[in-house]
């Protein structure tokens, strides 16, 4: 089992800058790749980015290109997203989730319980 606590969401204006942290615990977290996905109201899940096991690969979303970057720390068992220029259509919880591939379409394993980010215009 891997257990995810996410954290770093709040409210903010658009243009503003916020760094989500996600800390695991259980399982060899090194092993797995992680990503962040999001969910605002009345929509689907949809994915946000992904990084490898080794950090060396990732992917985003073409919504986050340019403005989001995923990163982890395997020595602190955490990976970040640094979220910059949020614009209102960023509001959502957001989810970091663990599993065996880096993609949008990996079946994640282990999610954690989100955080809220909004962002007002």
């Amino acid at each position: 089992q891997v257990q995810l606590v996410e954290s770093g969401g709040g409210l903010v204006q658009a243009g503003a800058s916020l760094r989500l942290s996600c800390a695991a615990s259980g399982r060899t977290f090194r092993g797995y790749a992680m990503a962040w996905f999001r969910q605002a109201p009345g929509k689907e899940r949809e994915f946000v980015a992904a990084i490898s096991w080794s950090g060396g690969s990732t992917t985003y979303a073409d919504s986050v290109k340019g403005r989001f970057t995923i990163s982890r720390d395997n020595a602190k068992n955490t990976v970040y997203l640094q979220m910059n220029s949020l614009k209102p259509e960023d509001t959502a919880i957001y989810y970091c989730a663990a599993g065996p591939v880096a993609g949008p379409q990996t079946v994640y394993d282990y999610w954690g319980q989100g955080t809220q980010v909004t962002v007002s215009s």
